[in-house]
């Protein structure tokens, strides 16, 4: 995968996709457990910059 379409997935199925859970993802990018899950449903292009510059490289699997 180059990242096309990345920005176009919800934040839960790149999470899955990396084997990551809710509470893994928000230890590796230093949030809440609750952050990363009321984001879960969300598309990675309609994220707020904060949140998306910091689990961004984790999803695309540069981690």
């Amino acid at each position: 995968m180059f990242g096309f379409g990345i920005k176009n997935k919800k934040v839960k199925e790149l999470r899955k996709n990396q084997g990551l859970t809710a509470r893994e993802l928000a230890q590796l990018v230093k949030l809440d457990t609750i952050d990363i899950l009321k984001v879960d449903d969300v598309r990675l292009k309609d994220l707020s910059e904060p949140i998306k510059s910091k689990i961004m490289p984790i999803l695309r699997g540069f981690i």
